[in-house]
This record gives structure tokens, C-alpha cells and sequence, in this order.
């Protein structure tokens, strides 16, 4: 090989003119001693290579071939082995990755990945549906994977970072039901020839706030009616983690989750209320999910209800009740006064509401929804304190004369 090219231009020390056409620069990995290659069309394109190469050995930026050869998925991976997760946690995560990200943006190699690439995955997911909830949780597990790589020297800057602005669909603001709207639905179901079965379910869900999960998940071992108290240590999730949709136990995502919750009056009676139903139902309490058995809340088999079957029993609820009330409206010649939409999550809030509302000490409020920050639980606070201050004095203004 000549110490110039074909043009006659002079070439530096480890430059070479190859044979074919192409340069080469020759030089040694200092951490690992071995002897590499830098290949290119032209002596510009090359002297570039060099000055880029030159600026990563000058910053310890990994230039090892396999480092450069890391996709997304693989980056991934080597950040999910570094983390202390529970295990329900770690398949939850796993899963969204598969879903949602593995044949994507996984599929890049991590050195390649810009800023742009970020964005316009993150706007492709918008365009399809997701929430911003859900680009939030995925961001979570892109930017700390990237991080781990700029912290390796893999990469010099972080693509992920500057966060998800407005991508995604606005979370729908968490609505509690009014006391009022509260009682008129208990009392429909509980006079409900159809329906009655959820009333001492839905009475247990206000009373205690309860997660989906945590409802579904309890078993008669759980709850003690002589101490009144209700003993949360694991949920019941229905997801596909590779093994096929179906029931799976899982901890509390933080230690929070871990409580005992105390029994009002009105929630030990619909336990004992729920008991005996069970028993009318002729309800088997030896079916086994998870290693556990003699669930609470079940389908006529006995197996625990599934998250969408509990979802649309509280739909078909609604429905009932609301063309109840516009045939009661049409017949007396009113406005109907519909019950909006409601679901597990609604009536946890509402739970919380209802416990916010009462004057309970928001630590106290904190421990029995089971929330690991109590910023949480102060959202429900304020939001009530607001309004009754907004209330009292819009009520003002009955004194103002106007007119």
C-alpha cells in the first residue's frame, strides 16, 4: 500500500490506499491493545472518521464493534438485569416493551438513535391511541436504558432526554360519584332483582378503596371478622407475560401497597352479607389460581372475576339504573338525572373522596388507599376543599342583590 493516494495526496501516519479503491486507517485500542480498522470511500470521508474516532478515544466513548452493534432491545435488556423489581413489576415492564416497543424503536441500533427517532415514536404512539399515561410509562423505561448507555461510553448524549411533552391523549379527569349519586346507585342495586348480587361488592369497593386487583384478589384467609380487619399483601393481574393471558399473583408495585385496611360497620356486614351469598350461590371455594383459594368475589364457577367482567358488570349497571330514571323522568315530566360512567377505578376514588370528605387525617387516608406518595391522596384534598370554598362563596351572593 503507498503512503499516498492515486492523486499523489500525501497520506498520514496509519492512512493507507487500498487497492480497491479504499482508504484504510490503521490504529490500536488502547484498553483492549488490539490492532483496528476505519474504512471509507473517499480521503475526506476518512479524515472525518478520524477526527470522530479521535473525539470519542479523547471522551473514553466505547468504540468496540460489538457496542456498536447494540440495538434498543438488547440495551433494554442489559438495564432490566440491573434492577431490583418485584417480579410482577418486571413482567409488566417486560410486556409493555414487547408490545409496544420491541419491534420499533427496539429494533435500532442504540448508537444510531436521535433525538427526532425518540420524537417520532412517541408521536406515532400518539396517533394511534395511547395515552399519555402510557408514553409516560414507555419514556420510563427508554430513558434510564439510554442513560445506562451514556453512563457505559456507549453514547455521548442521552436521545431520550428533554421528556414527552403533550404526546398522548389527556388522562380523563377522575370523577368521585356525589354522595347523592352514591346512594341512589347502592340503593338500585340493592333493590334490584338482577343486579343485587354486586351490592355488598360495591358497598366493600366505596368502603375500603380497594384497587381492582386487590377486590379480585382477596380470599376468605384475608379477611378477619372478629379483629375487622382486611389484610392486603397481593393482587390478582390478568396479562399475557409470554405464557398466555390468565391470572397471575403479584405484590404491591411499592411496600405502600402492603396494609392491613380496618373494617367500618357497613363493610363487615356486606362481607358477612357476601358470605352467605356465596353459600346461597352454591359459590366452590377450592378452586385454585395462583396457589390460592376460597376467593371472595367470584364468577358462578367460582374462579375470581376477571378485571373487564367487573368493568362491565358496573357498565351494565349504569345502563340499567339510567333507563330506569329516563322512564321515571318521562313519566313525571323531568330532566332525567343520569348516573355517569363508572368503573373499579371510579369507585376507588370515590372511596377516597368519601374518606376526605369525612374529615379522615390524610396520612391516615394515604395508608388505607395504599399510595406510596401522599401528594396522591392531597389531590383528592384540595380538589374537595376547593370546591366547598368555591361553594360557600358562590352562596354569597344569594345576599347580593342583582337587578
Amino acid at each position: 500500500m503507498a503512503r499516498q493516494d492515486n492523486k499523489g495526496r500525501k497520506l498520514k501516519e496509519g492512512e493507507s490506499y487500498r487497492s480497491d479503491g479504499r482508504y484504510d486507517y490503521r490504529y490500536t485500542d488502547e484498553k483492549t491493545g488490539k490492532r483496528k480498522h476505519v474504512y471509507a470511500k473517499s480521503l475526506p470521508e476518512l479524515r472525518e472518521k478520524e477526527k470522530q474516532l479521535q473525539k470519542d478515544l479523547d471522551e473514553e466513548i466505547v468504540t468496540d464493534a460489538s457496542a456498536k452493534k447494540m440495538t434498543v432491545n438488547e440495551l433494554f435488556a442489559r438495564y432490566m438485569e440491573s434492577k431490583e423489581l418485584k417480579d410482577g413489576t418486571r413482567k409488566n415492564y417486560v410486556s409493555t416493551w414487547n408490545n409496544r416497543v420491541r419491534d420499533d424503536l427496539g429494533l435500532m441500533k442504540v448508537v444510531q438513535v436521535k433525538p427526532s427517532h425518540v420524537k417520532i415514536f412517541y408521536a406515532k404512539l400518539s396517533k394511534e391511541g395511547y395515552s399519555h399515561s402510557m408514553i409516560k410509562l414507555i419514556h420510563n423505561l427508554i430513558y434510564p436504558s439510554f442513560e445506562m448507555a451514556v453512563d457505559d461510553n456507549i453514547i455521548r448524549k442521552n436521545p431520550a432526554k428533554g421528556g414527552i411533552g403533550d404526546y398522548g391523549k389527556a388522562a380523563k379527569e377522575k370523577k368521585a360519584l356525589t354522595p347523592a349519586q352514591q346512594e341512589k346507585l347502592l340503593a338500585f342495586v340493592k333493590d334490584s332483582n338482577v343486579y343485587n348480587v354486586y351490592y355488598p361488592m360495591l358497598v366493600i369497593m366505596i368502603g375500603t378503596g380497594l384497587r381492582a386487583g386487590e377486590l379480585i384478589g382477596l380470599t376468605w384467609s384475608d379477611v378477619d371478622m372478629e379483629k375487622r380487619e382486611i389484610h392486603i399483601a397481593e393482587q390478582l393481574v390478568y396479562k399475557n407475560y409470554g405464557d398466555g393471558c390468565k391470572f397471575h399473583e403479584s405484590t404491591p408495585k411499592t411496600d405502600a401497597g402492603v396494609r392491613v385496611i380496618p373494617m367500618s360497620d357497613d363493610v363487615r356486614k356486606a362481607f358477612a352479607e357476601q358470605r352467605k351469598l356465596n353459600f346461597m350461590r352454591g359459590i366452590r371455594a377450592d378452586i385454585e389460581v395462583g396457589g390460592k383459594c376460597g376467593f371472595i368475589f367470584t364468577s358462578k364457577s367460582g374462579r375470581p372475576l376477571m378485571p373487564n367482567g367487573l368493568n362491565n358488570a358496573l357498565k351494565n349497571i349504569v345502563a340499567a339504573y339510567n333507563k330506569k330514571e329516563d322512564a321515571q323522568a318521562v313519566k313525571e315530566k323531568r330532566k332525567a338525572e343520569l348516573m355517569p360512567h363508572i368503573s373499579a377505578h371510579s369507585l376507588r376514588h370515590t372511596g377516597c373522596t368519601r374518606m376526605a370528605e369525612n374529615g379522615l387525617d390524610m396520612k391516615v387516608v394515604q395508608y388505607v388507599m395504599g399510595h406510596a406518595n401522599v401528594g396522591v391522596t392531597m389531590e383528592v384534598y384540595n380538589h374537595i376543599t376547593e370546591q366547598a370554598r368555591i361553594e360557600k362563596e358562590i352562596a354569597k351572593m344569594n345576599t347580593v342583590k342583582i337587578g
